[in-house]
């Protein structure tokens, strides 16, 4: 089976290098701190924060996940752009091999930015995906980011 891919734009009242600085510079100390009922910690297990470098999200109990781990492909810090691979979960089970993501967020002419999000998964040799689970999958994702927004709104000092 081929790779299910979604394309996304969100809208957000907060500054472009705000949320870039947030969700892919300080996102190892930010997100446990605002969502302690949900990430316990994120650790480096390779790397600086560079390129190659992997990350992995330790959820709290009684979630979906226990963990994620990614791997940094690329930033530019300059253009607030982001890509990573999630290379390993225990909630991928069978079915999905990585998921490659492309973040970019760009300045909107009438305040705040504009998130342009590409996320591709790719199913291990011989499975299925399906597109409904994925696609709740992506509104949790669309959830924690909607969390750094209202954190950020909330603290217009953080990141400024």
């Amino acid at each position: 089976m081929a790779c299910i891919t979604f394309e996304e734009t969100l809208h957000c009242p907060v500054e472009a290098h705000r949320m870039f600085h947030a969700m892919f510079l300080d996102a190892h100390n930010l997100m446990p701190m605002i969502m302690p009922h949900a990430v316990k910690s994120v650790d480096f297990v390779s790397g600086d924060g560079g390129p190659g470098s992997i990350q992995q999200v330790n959820f709290c109990e009684g979630g979906p996940a226990k963990y994620v781990k990614n791997r940094l492909d690329s930033k530019d810090k300059d253009n607030f752009e982001c890509n990573y691979t999630v290379i390993e979960s225990d909630a991928f089970g069978d079915k999905v091999d990585h998921i490659s993501n492309k973040i970019k967020f760009e300045v909107s002419p009438s305040g705040g930015c504009i998130c342009k999000s590409k996320s591709s998964y790719h199913p291990k040799a011989g499975a299925v995906l399906n597109e409904d689970e994925l696609k709740a999958r992506r509104e949790s994702s669309k959830g924690l980011y909607k969390l750094v927004q209202d954190y950020l709104v909330e603290n217009p000092r953080v990141y400024a």
